[in-house]
Order: C-alpha cells, then structure tokens, then sequence
C-alpha cells in the first residue's frame, strides 16, 4: 500500500488500466480452457486460424504438375478404344492423326495367396533304425508337426515393411495383410519373427551401417525420449548420405555417441548443444551446432527482455541469420566473393561473442555458452565445408517415424525388442533412402541371403 500512496494520479490510472487488461486476458483464458475440457473434433489444435492459410497442392519450388506418369508394370491386358464411323457433330469422314495411350491400374479381386504344398516322405533306415526325411528347396529341417504349415519369407518381407517402413502398428499389420491377400498371420509370429530376424541377416546389416557411418563425410545426429521395459531412455539417430542408422540407449552420453561416431572421426558431426557432444573425448571432432537451435535459444531470451537488454541477442541473431543467406546464397557467387565474405562475418561474429563480462545474467549465458562454439570453430563450419547444412534437421526428420511410433505403442517391452527396433528401423529407413527397390523387396533379398533364419 505504501508504493501505491506514493504514485500520481495519473500513475495509479495507468497501473489500474494494466491490472484490468490483464483480468480480462485471464478471464479469455479459462473460457478457453473450460471450453478444452468438453473435448473437441481436433483436441490438438491451437485454437487460432491462420491469416494466410497455405494453399493446398504442389510447393513453390517442386515443379508445374504435368501429368501422372505411366505404371512401372507393363499392361497385362490391352483394350481397343472404338471409334465412330463418321464425325459426331458433322457426319464427315475421319482420319487418324495420333494415339494416345490411358491406363488403369486396379488390384485382383479377392487376391489370394501363392500356397506351395511338400509331400514330405518319413523313412526309417533298416539297418539302424534312423529316421530319414526327405528334403526340398525351401522346406526347413523343422516344418513338421505343429509347425508344418508356415508363412514364407516374402509374407514376412512385407509384415516388417507394413509395420518399420510404413509405421502401421504390429498389432494392425495381421489385419492389412489378411484384407490386402488373404494372408493370415497373428502379431505375435511377426513379433517372434522380428526377434529372429534381428539376430540374423537383419542384425549383420544393421552392424554394417554402423561401421558405415564412421566413414561419411557428414554425419547429422539428434535424439529423443524412449521407454524400455516402461524405463526412460534415449532414441538416439546418425544420419548421412548412405545410412540411417538408430540405436536406443539407457543414456546419452559421450560413449553412447562414440559407439557411431569414433572419437578419431575424420569427417563433420552436425548436432545440437547437447553436453554429450561437448565432452573432452570428442574434442577433435570437427563440429557444426544446429543454427536452428542456437536462433531459438537466442529468441527466448530477445523476446523476454526489454531496451538495452535486447541488443546483444538481437545482434547475435541478425549475425546469424546472415549466415543462413551467404549460405543459401552460396550458387549465385564466385568462389571468392563467397570466401570473402564468409571471412568477414567470422571476424564480426567473433568479435560479438569475444570474452567480456555483461550486465544482464541471459546474455551472460548465451555469451558464454555459444562464444565457446564460435572459440571452436563450430558455428560457420557450414560455410566453409560444401555441402554441409546448417542445421541438423536432416535427423530430426529421420526420427519422425519412431515418434509416431511411440505414439501408437508403448515403446519397447525389453531390450531385446529395442534392439529389434533399432535394426529394423534402421534398415527400412536405409532401403527408402537409398535402395531403388521398394522396403519389401529390400527385405526380402535380405532374408534370402544364406544366413537367413526359418519362420514360423
């Protein structure tokens, strides 16, 4: 009470005034959450159109839409289109001037499952009493008894590739392979088989990829929450031109990133800020920090301060985002120019970030925290290595499918099942990048390969 006797007339006005506008914006604001609580048709949206809604088809940039191209498969039955005797509007003759080719692809009706029966003879030998089987191509020792009726390997193929690659839910996949060819199988023989799997052709891939990844140039790592056995964990993801490669850990330190990416890396790691990346093991790294990350950061602290306290953040951005242009700029100039001017905002930024004491605790943090990037050369590597991006949003997108995902699941029940997750995951991921054939059929040739294990 003492402060408010001691304003002017004019100053209590003004507080009242703010003190009013901010009841009524909390007054909005419960409404609002009052009106979340009956649920609504889209519980995640945030409640507030855009001014400028983007307009839906092709993006700036992809090209006119011409027309759709032919099917990869050839025509399995082609049909005459008929022509009049005369012209319809006219009665003239006609003549021919071009011909056009249409198709429509279509699925068989009620498609049905290619079903190879063995006759498999039992003997006994007469001389000692063994038992003889016979053998055929793609028969297991084992498919006897309980198990004499299995799935084959291109059935599994396109399980894995329905549930890894596509992201349908293992408990689904049964369903849209029955709708899809009369196939029936139950979750858990896809769930059994993905363990086997893991331990064989598709665990010696995935260990492939992970030696591979210490050999790319770039390599672009990010990482998110998981949950093993209901423990919290790490999804942890490298990504570069030739492999996609996940792994799940308890925690995420420097040893956990240096089972990818060696402490004797050669190449770039583009990351975020994350400590693990920071640890004196990977200190010779050659290092690039995600300038998508630093710019949020930079912008919190911009945006909750005010006067004086805003230029050096703001500064910090403006420095920033003009190395976003130079570098998206980077075609239009001559090498030069472009190293010329890739010089002169180092030594400007340098100079920002140099070592000095500031008033505000913030800036003081950002200062200290992003100056020792720039100390280490980690903030324009992207400028001077081509070819590298600024930002490691090439692994945040690898890591959207195990998002949605953990969304649909509750993760991983056991390390096994992790580890499963993590080779699989890798391998789908790997073949839509890379391979010119589609997930199932890059799965298929890998279950075909000698090392390849029985299914049940």
């Amino acid at each position: 009470m003492a402060d408010l006797e001691s304003l002017s007339r004019e100053d209590l006005i003004a507080v009242l005034r703010d003190q009013q506008q901010l009841i009524a914006e909390l007054r909005a604001e419960i409404e609002r959450l009052k009106r979340s609580q009956h649920g609504s048709a889209a519980p995640f949206s945030k409640g507030q159109r855009k001014s400028d809604p983007q307009r839906p088809g092709r993006k700036p940039g992809q090209g006119p839409f011409l027309r759709r191209g032919a099917p990869a498969q050839g025509p399995s039955e082609t049909v005459m289109a008929q022509l009049p005797a005369n012209c319809p509007a006219c009665g003239g003759p006609l003549q021919l001037e071009v011909e056009e080719v249409a198709t429509i692809t279509e699925l068989p009706v009620n498609p049905q499952p290619v079903v190879t029966a063995y006759r498999v003879p039992l003997c006994r030998c007469q001389q000692c009493g063994k038992r003889v089987r016979g053998t055929a191509p793609g028969l297991a020792a084992d498919q006897t008894g309980a198990t004499a009726h299995r799935v084959g390997p291109g059935v599994m193929a396109a399980a894995h590739a329905l549930h890894y690659g596509v992201g349908i839910p293992v408990r689904k996949v049964p369903s849209v392979l029955r709708e899809l060819t009369g196939v029936s199988l139950t979750q858990s023989a896809v769930t059994q088989d993905g363990l086997r799997r893991a331990a064989g052709p598709v665990g010696a891939a995935y260990e492939k990829l992970r030696c591979a990844v210490g050999e790319a140039p770039v390599v672009y790592s990010d990482d998110t929450g998981w949950r093993v056995g209901g423990q919290a964990a790490f999804l942890m993801g490298f990504d570069t031109e030739q492999a996609s490669v996940y792994q799940i850990r308890p925690r995420h330190r420097n040893q956990e990133v240096r089972e990818i990416v060696p402490g004797d890396y050669q190449g770039l790691l583009v990351s975020d800020r994350g400590k693990s990346y920071d640890a004196e093991e990977l200190a010779g790294l050659k290092q690039q920090k995600c300038l998508s990350h630093l710019l949020r950061n930079v912008t919190d602290v911009v945006e909750s301060k005010q006067g004086r306290a805003r230029q050096f953040g703001a500064t910090l951005k403006v420095l920033l985002r003009a190395g976003l242009t130079l570098w998206h700029a980077r075609g239009d100039l001559c090498a030069q120019d472009f190293q010329s001017r890739s010089r002169q905002l180092n030594q400007q930024l340098t100079h920002h970030l140099r070592i000095r004491v500031l008033l505000d605790g913030d800036n003081q943090r950002l200062l200290d925290g992003i100056g020792l990037q720039q100390n280490r050369g980690r903030l324009l590597r992207f400028l001077e290595v081509e070819g590298v991006e600024p930002a490691n949003n090439r692994a945040e997108r690898m890591l959207r499918p195990a998002v949605i995902a953990r969304k649909v699941s509750q993760c991983s029940k056991n390390k096994a099942g992790a580890d499963a997750f993590a080779a699989f995951l890798s391998v789908t991921q790997t073949i839509r990048e890379t391979a010119r054939t589609s997930i199932s059929q890059g799965l298929l040739a890998l279950f075909l390969q000698p090392s390849t294990v029985s299914t049940r």
